[in-house]
């Protein structure tokens, strides 16, 4: 599967992603926006080094659409099309949800830890302090963590996923309004850089 993050505007992302058996989805806007890594580009991350399969983008790769997707509807797509094609990413997207709400859950909290981790590892200062901020937060989230999930984000995995994150930053803090990056799931390569279409 692609995805694709593409800046649209000052503060403003949209998600595309294409996948070979089930069509296009997209969400625009997407919420969490950040000129270092938005949030949905944290949950890619994270979700592939964890092996999430179930969770917010493992629900793409398998046709639904997570709770926020929309079909992708091109300027040669008919209404009728679109509906249609809608209707049974609905029926499928509900069924993933259900499939994958406690991998969606986990991955929310694996995303917080990661993100104050990263921040708090940032060679930036003003990061630093915003990783101090956060730390209250991050040791009850990961007090509601199981054990397992715990063990899944050993130091190692963490260097890892950090490793991840400033490579990817680095890409979307390039983007100018109306370039995306096009990343590939699960192995978060990063394939091109395009203007929007």
């Amino acid at each position: 599967m692609l995805v694709i993050f593409r800046r649209t505007g000052q503060r403003q992302y949209a998600i595309e992603a294409r996948r070979p058996r089930f069509g296009a989805v997209e969400m625009n806007p997407a919420p969490g926006y950040d000129e270092l890594m938005p949030h949905d580009l944290l949950h890619l991350v994270v979700e592939a080094q964890l092996g999430l399969t179930h969770g917010i983008f493992g629900q793409l790769a398998a046709g639904g659409h997570a709770g926020t997707f929309r079909s992708y509807v091109g300027p040669s797509k008919s209404t009728r099309d679109a509906a249609r094609r809608q209707r049974h990413l609905d029926v499928r997207g509900k069924k993933l949800l259900r499939a994958g709400h406690d991998e969606s859950l986990q991955s929310e909290r694996a995303t917080f830890i990661c993100w104050q981790a990263w921040l708090a590892r940032s060679e930036a200062k003003t990061r630093r302090k915003t990783a101090q901020t956060m730390t209250a937060q991050a040791k009850q989230v990961r007090s509601i963590a199981s054990g397992k999930e715990m063990r899944a984000l050993s130091e190692q995995k963490l260097e890892q996923i950090c490793r991840h994150l400033d490579e990817l930053s680095s890409h979307w803090s390039q983007l100018k309004i109306g370039e995306s990056m096009i990343v590939n799931w699960p192995d978060l390569s990063v394939s091109s850089f395009a203007d929007s279409e």
